[in-house]
């Protein structure tokens, strides 16, 4: 099987740990080694967040080195900006189109525009998905689905059957929000590739 490498990162509180948790599943779900790590810096007080997923036959560090991401998934555009460098060329950047500035971020200077954030993205990565998943998973009642969102687009991306990504969700999530949870994954997988 080829070897794939995840970079995901976002914000404090966007569900980058439960989605990279999610991610390592399917993994093994399809007969991969897999290996993970997560750092959550002052996550708490909505700093960076960043995991490394990895899969291959055999994987040997947790860590995707610098320029060997196949896949970066972002839950906030500037974090991906951040850590864009860990993609390789024709890497995949799957992005929400979410903004959420920090308060050191807003004392020293401005949220940089859309357009300047997208031409760092498309610098770095093959191909750039740009998604609302905010608003998406507030049009299904609940924002914190974004992440779900987020992982039904990716999914588009890497040859793994839809169904493995559902019972690897519904093996993850509680039983009660395991329908909301469907419907955001499917909703994310839907959207057009663009």
């Amino acid at each position: 099987m080829k070897p794939l490498n995840f970079v995901l990162t976002g914000v404090g509180g966007q569900g980058i740990v439960l989605s990279s948790d999610i991610l390592c599943l399917v993994g093994m779900a399809v007969g991969y080694d897999v290996k993970k790590t997560d750092v959550h810096g002052m996550a708490q007080r909505g700093g960076s967040v960043i995991s490394h997923v990895r899969l291959a036959d055999q994987v040997f560090s947790p860590m995707v080195p610098l320029g060997g991401a196949d896949y970066l998934l972002a839950f906030e555009k500037l974090e991906a900006c951040r850590w864009a460098h860990y993609l390789h060329r024709d890497g995949v950047a799957v992005v929400s189109d979410e903004a959420i500035p920090t308060l050191a971020m807003e004392s020293r200077t401005p949220y940089p525009a859309d357009d300047e954030i997208m031409s760092q993205l498309q610098q770095r990565a093959g191909q750039v998905q740009i998604v609302s998943a905010g608003s998406l998973a507030a049009g299904l009642g609940n924002p914190r689905v974004a992440n779900v969102i987020l992982l039904g687009a990716l999914s588009r991306f890497v040859a793994i059957p839809a169904e493995i990504w559902l019972r690897a969700i519904a093996e993850r999530v509680p039983p009660k929000v395991r329908e909301l949870n469907r419907r955001a994954f499917e909703l994310g997988r839907s959207l057009e590739v663009g």
